[in-house]
């Protein structure tokens, strides 16, 4: 038996992957733990999780319209290592108490990374999306040496100067929820396995009237995910006019209640029970948000993808050259324009047995399972260092 830790940021997008990896873990009789935001991995993963509070930084205002090298310069600035220096005494913490064999930090969780490598424990990074395998600083060397600079004047915060590595690119490992019938034929950085989606079985507290849907009608789940309430409020308003007069059903997640009166035929919830019912709709309207394209694709489903920012127009791109999509402008994106690629998704078959190819895939890759085996096969070599 090995512990294992999960360093993980304060979103659902980043949790829900590692819980599924956890959750395998404890099957096979290891013990884990998280260190996070409590409330919400209590949530996710469960109430009696056992869960290392960290302290997290309010979120940051996003300006509108940020795009390229100063959107970047937004993320590390004001969310990833103001986030990793309010989590790095709660990290530190629970380094202490639980003493991990293996510490599993999220790429967007820095202080994990950093802190393990200070103190000379194996880790693995988990890279929840595939934006960042794909190097998106290549084109932009001013902006890699100014994170290059962010991350040395972090880990001499957080970690004492100690350790060299970057804390996005574990040299024990980076597990990458995605096959490369998703991916495409990017180069990727050194140990990077290729691991599929990992769902396993999540605690659901939501309720849904299964009776509403119909299996004589297709049916469509709409969602912008969980972080992008305020930029949403006039797509989603223009998703549910869409379906006006048409046979098609639409699911239709408002965490911010923003829509007012809608068709009969659209149902509207603040959340969903996601992955019991992606298995009982048959396309998928999205942000490309990673987690919700994988979980899709994952049941055979074609999706419309109307990226927002940060890494979603690389997964649009993604799910746009797997054949198993098709992409709108956000900021553009009207009622008719909806109607329009929703109808395609649903009915050109090419869409579905695309993403039918990649889901087979998914399944093949092995999810949760084969990176319990890695993370199992790390542990050993780190019990079998310390000795008897």
């Amino acid at each position: 038996m090995a512990r294992f830790l999960f360093v993980v940021p304060p979103l659902v997008g980043h949790v829900n992957p590692a819980a599924g990896v956890a959750a395998e873990l404890t099957a096979r009789g290891h013990e884990v733990a998280w260190a996070g935001h409590d409330e919400l991995l209590w949530h996710l993963v469960g109430p009696d999780a056992l869960v290392f509070a960290c302290a997290v930084p309010p979120a940051p205002e996003r300006p509108a319209g940020l795009k390229g090298p100063a959107a970047l310069r937004f993320l590390w600035q004001d969310f990833l290592v103001p986030l990793a220096d309010a989590m790095a005494p709660g990290v530190g913490a629970a380094l202490d108490a639980f003493e991990p064999h293996v510490v599993v930090a999220d790429q967007q969780a820095l202080a994990g990374g950093l802190l393990a490598e200070s103190r000379g424990l194996p880790w693995v990074t988990s890279a929840t999306t595939s934006a960042e395998l794909a190097d998106p600083l290549a084109g932009m060397p001013k902006v890699a040496d100014w994170v290059t600079g962010l991350l040395a004047d972090l880990r001499g915060r957080i970690a004492g100067g100690r350790g060299s590595a970057d804390p996005r690119f574990s040299p024990h490992g980076v597990l990458a929820f995605t096959t490369r019938e998703l991916l495409g034929a990017a180069t990727l950085p050194p140990r990077v396995r290729l691991v599929g989606p990992a769902l396993g079985s999540r605690p659901s507290t939501t309720d849904f009237p299964w009776e509403w849907l119909d299996p004589l009608r297709p049916t469509v789940l709409v969602s912008l995910g969980t972080a992008n309430t305020e930029a949403g409020a006039g797509f989603l308003t223009a998703a549910a006019a869409a379906f006006a007069g048409t046979s098609t059903r639409a699911v239709v997640v408002d965490p911010g209640g923003v829509l007012d009166a809608v068709p009969p035929n659209v149902l509207v919830c603040p959340r969903v029970p996601q992955l019991p019912l992606l298995s009982r709709v048959d396309a998928v309207l999205c942000h490309a948000g990673h987690n919700t394209v994988c979980e899709a694709l994952w049941h055979g489903l074609p999706l419309v993808v109307a990226p927002i920012r940060d890494d979603q127009p690389i997964v649009a791109a993604q799910v746009v050259a797997a054949g198993a999509g098709v992409r709108l402008r956000f900021g553009r994106a009207d009622a008719d324009r909806i109607a329009a690629t929703v109808e395609e998704v649903l009915t050109e078959p090419s869409y579905r047995r695309a993403a039918e190819t990649v889901a087979a895939s998914f399944h093949a890759a092995g999810g949760g399972a084969a990176a319990a085996g890695h993370l199992e096969q790390l542990a050993l070599e780190s019990l079998a260092h310390l000795g008897p």
